[in-house]
């Protein structure tokens, strides 16, 4: 076995061990993750072995291309930052109590909204700021009124990764397989909105069977505490985030890249919004919090595996393993679903975008793997950061919810949600 594929096994075990264990340590009184430590020193172990030179790094990530991860790092944190923004401003927190008042005391009510709300968020957002948001409300919820909490933050996680191959933006992974291959936003979006209605169907359908038992008992209505909700600040970054999303709509017609557009209209939304504090509060104290909570791990995560799998493609590997799949949607779609519960969605999307450029790779067979990407995070928490935060986020809560309960409700929805996707995906 060539030195470059054990080099890059290792480092997605220990990224996996990571994620699992939850491991991190305290640094300036914050708890830093070490799961992109570990794919940082997997990086830095193929540069020190001669697996890849430092100039074939540097015009990898310099040069004008649209598989450039710089790029495509600046148009995730450029959304995610609005994101997070619509979260400080409390926009979240106040649909999410609006979703408990319309629901009254009928849980199975309360279910289909959330789902509903959920899915809608996540298509004009993004999964892992819904996830971070929605979670700890959904388990106060709970708590005030008695009720179970597994069928709704587990209804939350999947709506979140199933809904979030919507739009081209609502996951890293989307962003990084369809810029590679030149995908433009309404390609993207005519191919998987129909994939996407499809598994959301097929994914609802079986958490009702599986759930409704428990949703069919009354909710206790209790009084909830009022969460502070800033309308002028939701004001300005809901219209930030329409704008950026249609000039992302027509950034291949107009000439310019979408990295760019999202870039220009997240520093529009701060700088409004900074405009506006200045005037009404005399601080930027929301602005600071919304660049704290950004995910920065993120970055040189993925840009450490991206310099892992271009030691692959150095030495051939992932042309050889392109070889070993066969040329069909089904067989794409699958074994990178299977893949991102082996070694996280990001790396897989990295390796197996290599992988479709090295074979004769048809738009059906790279949707494919986007779909993959998106729906292995139900499978098993590995299959996503989102998963492990979310597993992180019920355990703090004394949420009794194992690594294998999440296997067992994942696998009982994922397997339906994806066959049903993947049959769509061959039908357009």
């Amino acid at each position: 076995m060539l030195p470059q594929l054990v080099l890059f096994a290792l480092t997605a075990a220990a990224v996996i061990v990571c994620v699992v264990t939850n491991a991190s340590v305290s640094f300036g009184g914050r708890k830093v993750s070490l799961y992109w430590v570990a794919a940082l020193a997997g990086a830095l172990a193929a540069v020190a072995a001669g697996f890849v030179s430092a100039d074939e790094i540097k015009l990898s990530f310099f040069t004008n291309t649209a598989v450039n991860p710089l790029k495509i790092l600046i148009l995730f944190f450029s959304m995610t930052a609005i994101s997070v923004f619509l979260d400080e401003a409390g926009f979240y927190n106040h649909l999410a109590s609006g979703v408990v008042e319309m629901a009254g005391t009928s849980q199975l009510k309360c279910f289909f909204i959330l789902f509903a709300v959920v899915s809608v968020l996540t298509v004009f957002t993004s999964n892992d700021i819904i996830i971070l948001t929605f979670t700890p409300f959904i388990l106060y919820f709970a708590r005030r009124t008695g009720i179970n909490p597994v069928p709704y933050i587990f209804g939350e996680f999947v709506a979140a990764n199933t809904w979030s191959m919507f739009f081209i933006f609502g996951n890293p992974t989307n962003i990084y397989i369809s810029t590679a291959f030149g995908i433009d936003f309404f390609d993207y979006a005519y191919h998987m909105i129909p994939v996407t209605l499809a598994a959301g169907l097929a994914s609802l359908t079986v958490l009702f069977l599986v759930f409704r038992k428990s949703l069919s008992k009354p909710i206790q209505v209790q009084p909830m505490e009022e969460l502070q909700w800033n309308r002028p600040l939701s004001a300005i970054g809901l219209v930030f985030l329409g704008l950026s999303i249609v000039a992302m709509a027509v950034a291949s017609y107009a000439g310019f890249e979408m990295w760019l557009a999202a870039f220009l209209f997240a520093l529009g939304c701060m700088a409004s919004a900074a405009v506006y504090l200045k005037k009404s509060h005399g601080d930027l104290e929301v602005l600071g919090r919304t660049m704290k909570k950004l995910p920065w791990a993120l970055s040189p995560f993925l840009l450490s595996m991206f310099v892992l799998i271009l030691s692959l493609n150095q030495a051939g590997i992932t042309e050889s393993l392109a070889h070993t799949l066969p040329d069909n949607p089904f067989a794409y779609g699958l074994a990178s679903f299977a893949a991102s519960n082996v070694i996280n969605n990001i790396p897989m999307s990295v390796l197996f975008t290599s992988i479709l450029g090295s074979s004769h790779a048809t738009s059906a067979m790279v949707y494919a793997v986007v779909l993959g990407s998106n729906l292995g995070a139900l499978l098993t928490p590995v299959g996503a950061l989102a998963g492990i935060m979310w597993l992180s986020i019920v355990k703090e809560h004394s949420i009794n919810f194992s690594f294998l309960t999440f296997m067992k409700y994942g696998e009982i929805i994922s397997i339906p949600a994806v066959l049903m996707a993947l049959g769509c995906l061959c039908i357009l």
